[in-house]
């Protein structure tokens, strides 16, 4: 099977500008390709995911990746997918967010002579002039093409700023730009981004008279078509601080029925023979599908140890014989001890369980929380210091679990 086949196979095809073309290109390890990641937090997500893997495949394949952090176009924003306005952060806290992508995209792409490329977009984009690029480019782009666009139409009732209009004109600058210095002939992306990959081929057309390639990859959507990578409305992080190996684990593990099959196919490298044969599967065997997606992603992202360790935890915690060391925990500040223990609302808002009081008060009170095994429905319960100083185990729901200690 070749590469473009497998990646039909999987699902992870939405659109492209010349099927035959860049069959040629990716099935013969000719391509230098792009894939542009914007510094927005200090973390990548699990919606990062689909591009991690798609260029760790078309690596495998002998073509060339260019991981492009965009440090230039992080400062305009990209108004895809968004109904406001992205928060403005300032140069000192892209260079650090970009920082903190290098390290771990390197868990993923193999980057050295010869192999995969890591650029930002700051070096070229942040020296331009203005005057010489809208001369250099803007007879290239038509405003009224640009406002048929998928990611500028959704904003127009809202209002779209100047300084976001801009931002197809960046995204297809850095494709001209790769082009013409690094031989770069193909840019891939989310679904979500066609407009903006379409602006860099034909920017490159019109200046240049050459043809440029891009490919979408589906977007990860569970059965209700929203986009998967969160839980509790909270990016789940690829960073062990921001979101712990268990937890990753457990939101692979939690993921629905109808879902799970596809994200195997998606995002694992598991043999499509063997997914295959768990087309079929159903009932308890799902469990065991779930348990395939988060460990493969848990030990892709966080190394085999830290993938066993999480497995370990959570079977023990469906068992009620749980091993509490990997377990996600937090210590809660002595300043809420109160009257000898802990309001339990003051404890589930401190572990991040609940984003205040009032939520926490209202999932007590609907039997949704249990301590140490036993279900609790008093908001005035307290956790003695006592029971603290040896670690209280809050369940949230049927699958969140969290250790608080003092």
């Amino acid at each position: 099977m070749t590469i473009y086949d497998e990646l039909k196979a999987r699902g992870l095809i939405a659109q492209v500008t010349d099927e035959e073309e860049i069959k040629e290109v990716i099935n013969n390890g000719k391509a230098t390709f792009y894939i542009g990641f914007d510094c927005t937090a200090d973390s990548l997500t699990a919606g990062h995911f689909m591009a991690l893997t798609l260029m760790k495949r078309l690596q495998q394949a002998g073509n060339r990746p260019i991981a492009l952090i965009g440090g230039g176009t992080t400062m305009i924003g990209d108004p895809s997918g968004r109904t406001d306005m992205r928060k403005m952060l300032t140069k000192e806290d892209i260079d650090h967010n970009a920082e903190c992508f290098k390290r771990q995209m390197e868990r993923f792409i193999e980057f050295g002579e010869g192999k995969a490329l890591m650029l930002n977009n700051a070096d070229w984009l942040l020296d331009l002039n203005y005057i010489e690029l809208l001369r250099e480019v803007g007879p290239c782009f038509s405003v009224n093409n640009m406002l048929r666009a998928e990611c500028y139409k959704q904003r127009m009732e809202k209002g779209l700023s100047f300084l976001e209009f801009n931002y197809m004109i960046m995204q297809s600058y850095d494709f001209y730009h790769l082009f013409q210095n690094y031989g770069c002939n193909m840019e891939f992306g989310g679904d979500d981004q066609w407009s903006n990959m379409l602006g860099g081929t034909e920017l490159i057309r019109r200046k240049l008279g050459k043809d440029a390639y891009a490919m979408t990859i589906t977007l990860l959507t569970d059965s209700q078509g929203k986009k998967m990578g969160k839980t509790a409305g909270n990016a789940v992080w690829l960073d062990p601080n921001k979101t712990s190996p268990f937890e990753f684990y457990q939101y692979w593990r939690n993921v629905g029925d109808a879902d799970v099959l596809k994200c195997i196919r998606m995002l694992t490298f598991l043999p499509l023979e063997q997914i295959d044969e768990m087309d079929h599967w159903e009932g308890e065997q799902l469990n065991k599908a779930k348990e395939i997606l988060a460990y493969e992603l848990t030990k892709m992202v966080h190394g085999e140890e830290e993938a066993e360790k999480a497995q370990a935890t959570a079977r023990g915690l469906f068992s009620g014989a749980a091993d509490h060391e990997n377990m996600p925990s937090t210590k809660l500040d002595a300043e809420l001890v109160k009257d000898g223990g802990v309001g339990l609302l003051a404890a589930m808002v401190a572990a991040g369980l609940c984003s205040s009081n009032r939520e926490a008060r209202q999932l007590v009170q609907q039997g949704g929380v249990l301590v140490d095994g036993e279900k609790v429905t008093d908001p005035k319960a307290v956790l003695t210091v006592d029971a603290l100083n040896k670690g209280v185990v809050i369940k949230k729901g049927k699958k969140v679990y969290h250790k608080v200690a003092l």
